[in-house]
């Protein structure tokens, strides 16, 4: 069991370190390169490059979150809930875990299949056809969900590691305190979410359309869920 539960911790990293590294790449170095590129270097680009880049980016993500739910459901079936939902490694993980689980959907559910949509659109134009209609709204919905997920990405890996090595997180929590770091935290990256999958231009985009601002949007999230652990859960 030992060496089932490392093999798991294992793969979990090694495949999410892929995935969040490739989430980086688009954000941070691709992203701002496509703004500065020609248009027949862009389009080579998003015709080969991009379609191998999403597809390390998507099953990467796959194996990152099934190996994390077998971690999850074993350490859970052998703290049992009353111990798992009350000590810091639960909570810290069960709050890292949310976040990392609506990063994987937004990545099957909303970036790749904008991004197909993209690069459909690309290749039809660099064969003498128009662009898809719908292709630049694509496109605009796939940047912001994947600056989401930068933002998700911080307090995440701030929980996956706080799980282990930052026992005291919790201390004692109440019925109470359980109940409202729960609501509040589903609200808050609720609301965040619902902006990555329906926002449009304005106050809730903005912040997301530099990597600085996307970077200190994830710093400001990590920071208030960080306060929202401490007032609520050290009872």
């Amino acid at each position: 069991m030992e060496f089932y539960l490392f093999f798991l911790r294992w793969i979990h990293f090694l495949a999410g370190i892929v995935w969040i590294g490739l989430l980086y790449y688009f954000n941070f170095v691709q992203t701002p390169f496509f703004a500065e590129a020609e248009a027949n270097v862009r389009s080579a680009a998003i015709q080969k490059l991009v379609p191998r880049a999403l597809w390390w980016f998507r099953w990467s993500a796959m194996v990152t979150f099934l190996a994390g739910i077998l971690i999850y459901v074993h350490q859970w079936g052998a703290m049992g809930t009353s111990v798992f939902f009350t000590q810091s490694y639960g909570l810290a993980i069960t709050a890292g875990g949310l976040l990392g689980t609506l990063m994987f959907l937004n990545v099957w559910l909303v970036i790749w299949p904008k991004q197909k949509i993209v690069i459909a659109s690309a290749t039809q134009v660099a064969k003498g056809g128009q662009a898809l209609p719908q292709a630049a709204a694509a496109g605009r919905r796939a940047a912001l969900t994947s600056r989401t997920n930068v933002v998700f990405s911080i307090p995440m890996l701030f929980y996956m590691g706080a799980a282990s090595h930052y026992r005291a997180l919790v201390q004692s929590p109440t019925g109470a305190g359980l109940a409202w770091w729960a609501i509040i935290g589903l609200v808050v990256l609720g609301l965040l979410e619902l902006n990555a999958l329906v926002g449009s231009q304005g106050l809730t985009k903005k912040p997301l359309d530099t990597v600085s601002g996307a970077l200190w949007s994830g710093f400001i999230l990590a920071a208030i869920l960080y306060l929202l652990f401490l007032v609520s859960l050290r009872g």
